[in-house]
């Protein structure tokens, strides 16, 4: 098996998620920065031109994380981190649902359209400044939402450790501009969450 890996949320959520099942990923390096997701060969592999990409041991491509990390929890059930049966794979794909639609896809668009707008300008389609700040606090809404959700819960999907955790917490410490929070003030829930989830020797990988 093997990653093609680089910088971003995505192939840390995949490391992430190994890491918390105890499997080493042979990495191959994507350079991202240089446009490398963008030429041949990788862009053989991932007409979408985004990173990751997986290499099963049968030479299979798979894209996208949450089909990489349920390709790896098949292989690996335990410990489960999508879930152990039926209702509990139905609950954690439910939330991964939830907070890519109100929040992930959105606030990724947002950053690169304002904070990350120089450098993706000449690259790739994107909002204007005004709509993407719009959008940002859209995202905002939907995070406080969830926050609300989160009390009395140690996790996503209440006491189970998830790759919903995992992702969320990927997505929201990355690139953060130095010494901002990626949350919006009065998310306290979330933001005793998010420390839970950092000290985990995961967040490393």
């Amino acid at each position: 098996m093997k990653l093609f890996n680089s910088l971003g949320p995505n192939p840390q959520t995949v490391r992430m998620f190994a890491a918390e099942k105890g499997i080493t990923l042979a990495c191959e390096e994507v350079d991202v920065m240089a446009g490398a997701h963008r030429l041949p060969p990788y862009s053989a592999l991932n007409p979408m031109m985004q990173t990751p990409a997986f290499e099963t041991d049968q030479g299979q491509i798979i894209v996208e994380v949450t089909a990489i990390c349920e390709y790896l929890e098949e292989l690996h059930p335990h410990p489960a981190l999508i879930g152990a049966t039926p209702g509990e794979r139905a609950e954690t794909r439910m939330w991964l649902r939830r907070l890519d639609l109100n929040i992930l896809d959105s606030r990724s668009r947002a950053g690169r359209a304002t904070l990350y707008r120089d450098f993706y300008i000449d690259k790739i389609k994107l909002l204007s400044v005004p709509a993407a700040q719009e959008l940002q606090a859209l995202v905002e809404d939907r995070i406080l939402w969830l926050d609300g959700l989160m009390a009395g819960r140690t996790w996503i999907c209440g006491e189970r450790f998830t790759l919903a955790d995992i992702m969320f917490y990927c997505f929201m410490a990355y690139a953060q501009e130095p010494g901002q929070s990626a949350l919006p003030a009065g998310a306290a829930n979330l933001g005793a969450w998010f420390d839970r989830v950092k000290v985990r020797p995961s967040t490393t990988a």
